[in-house]
């Protein structure tokens, strides 16, 4: 099955909403400049409403953006996180892996095929289009890219696509990408920072979908 993160989740109606679902994971988003943002406490509280990744809910996924390892210390001390997602070097996020010794995946912007990485040096990738010049933060801005440069990449770790999904187009990136999962924030929100329910709904049952129709065209 497809696996689905829904990220920037920040209440605990959409947490419980997402853990009734059974989507993968749910993300945290502890970057300040986001309209996603949680504080750690306000995400403690996201995370005692649903049951742990060991009971059957979705694993909770933290985002920080060129976060020292003050301030993830800080968050871990406040919520129990299953994965790091970290917009940062390939050297810092090994550095964070190493250091708090919890699985740890590198958001990477694509442009071209040489932009994949070709080694396992973390535990995931998230795959999604390229930081440009003037963007405020570096995802959640509904940016899509060439989703064919992944079909034939032969991926050294587990990997995620992101960047501009949405319920309409999901199955098309699935089928063009290849991905083994997706990952979505602002394509299913009814305004910046607020998730709606039913596009959610949608999102899943149409990434779901996707398995089917991969096989139809395989």
């Amino acid at each position: 099955m497809i696996g689905v993160k829904i990220c920037g989740v920040r209440d605990v109606s959409t947490m419980q909403f997402c853990a009734g679902l059974q989507v993968d994971w749910v993300g945290f988003v502890f970057y300040q400049a986001s309209p996603r943002y949680v504080t750690p406490e306000q995400a403690k509280v996201l995370n005692d409403s649903a049951p742990s990744r060991s009971l059957g809910g979705p694993a909770r996924v933290g985002l920080f953006v060129k976060a020292d390892d003050e301030a993830i210390e800080q968050t871990l001390q406040s919520v129990k996180l299953d994965v790091l997602q970290i917009y940062d070097t390939e050297e810092r996020a090994r550095a964070i892996r190493s250091r708090f010794g919890l699985p740890t995946w590198l958001a990477r912007g694509v442009t071209s095929s040489s932009d994949l990485p070709s080694r396992a040096e973390l535990d995931g990738y998230v795959i999604e289009a390229p930081h440009q010049a003037g963007d405020g933060r570096p995802g959640g801005l509904g940016r899509t890219f060439d989703w064919t440069l992944t079909k034939s990449w032969s991926a050294p770790a587990f990997w995620m696509l992101a960047g501009g999904l949405n319920p309409s187009n999901v199955g098309d990136a699935l089928q063009a990408s290849g991905a083994p999962a997706v990952d979505v924030s602002s394509g299913v929100e009814d305004s910046p920072g607020h998730k709606s329910h039913d596009l959610i709904k949608k999102f899943v049952e149409k990434a779901r979908l996707g398995v089917d129709l991969r096989k139809g065209f395989s």
